[in-house]
């Protein structure tokens, strides 16, 4: 009788855990809203002055994205050890994306907005917060992710602080149409890649357009002409959350952008243009109202919840290779 009892009450307490990590992981899951950028910014300022240095919007929202990820309900938890992160894969996939737009901006800012021409010195807390933020996701310990993340965030504030300093004029921020341009084509890259791989959902056999239209182009190893796609069943739900996650992080940077570049977007008459991507950006942070994400076949009688994304996606990659044209334009 006390063996039954006691395998009772160990029974109980394993099904009372489960639930409350299941609990806890399905509340640590929950993507963060996106926020007004120019309110928080706004609230950011010490002064209301700083608003309109260049560089402050942009490096505000950078910051605040990251923080995002470290601060959120549950942390970071990509590299989580114990349950229930380590028994998590959607919010650790949304934070991966949300990473590679931050890496790719971060970079950006390292390459162009810090520098006004090729011969110029590339900012020194920028070029050290670089690799910071490209630390492997995984890492756990010796340093943690967080760590490492953290001190890219503190060096993008001695940055951010040496911008409003206008008197030492030792960190700039140029808000200029060929820089904005080449951090655009980064981006340009990444949505493609997500759009490619969402689509993949559903197997299609594919054209090699490789070394279309460059006659005399050559590759390192040869490539069937035709080949079948599809995106393993496994990683259906990963390549959505991290797609989600991406352009959660890419629609604060664009909002940041139509702040900072104002004047140059009204010159070029793309003002609209951009508003546009931000308008199919917000599309992609719906709610999910299903409790897993469906992949059904073409035109089929279940949803397809990573095509819907791809769609999404696609308009904005689209309106956003327009976008980088009348940037390059005179």
């Amino acid at each position: 009788m006390k063996q039954y009892l006691n395998a009772k009450w160990i029974g109980a307490a394993a099904v009372l855990l489960f639930v409350l990590f299941w609990l806890v992981g399905w509340y640590w899951s929950l993507s963060p809203d996106t926020f007004n950028v120019k309110k928080r910014v706004t609230a950011q300022a010490e002064k209301a002055a700083h608003v309109e240095i260049p560089g402050y919007t942009m490096t505000t929202s950078l910051i605040m994205v990251t923080e995002t990820l470290l601060d959120k309900p549950g942390g970071y938890l990509s590299n989580d050890m114990m349950p229930p992160g380590v028994f998590l894969d959607n919010m650790p996939s949304w934070e991966f994306g949300v990473l590679e737009m931050t890496r790719d901006l971060a970079l950006a800012m390292r390459k162009d907005f810090s520098r006004s021409q090729s011969q110029s010195i590339e900012n020194r807390y920028i070029a050290k917060a670089v690799p910071q933020l490209n630390m492997d996701n995984e890492a756990w310990m010796f340093p943690a992710a967080e760590s490492s993340y953290q001190k890219g965030i503190d060096l993008l504030y001695k940055y951010r602080a040496e911008l409003v300093n206008t008197s030492r004029g030792e960190s700039q921020f140029y808000t200029r149409a060929d820089n904005l341009r080449e951090w655009l084509k980064l981006v340009e890259k990444r949505l493609g890649s997500y759009s490619q791989r969402l689509s993949a959902s559903v197997g299609s056999s594919r054209v090699n357009t490789d070394l279309a239209g460059q006659r005399g182009a050559r590759q390192s190893s040869p490539n069937m002409q035709e080949k079948h796609i599809r995106t393993s069943w496994w990683k259906l739900d990963d390549v959505f959350y991290e797609s989600k996650g991406a352009t959660w992080a890419l629609l604060h940077y664009l909002r940041a952008v139509e702040i900072e570049f104002a004047d140059v977007l009204e010159d070029k008459n793309a003002l609209v243009s951009l508003r546009q991507i931000i308008r199919e950006l917000e599309a992609t942070q719906q709610i999910v109202w299903s409790p897993m994400i469906l992949n059904g076949d073409g035109f089929g009688m279940l949803a397809n919840h990573s095509l819907v994304m791809a769609n999404y996606i696609s308009r904005a990659n689209a309106a956003l290779i327009e976008l980088t044209e009348l940037m390059n334009q005179g």
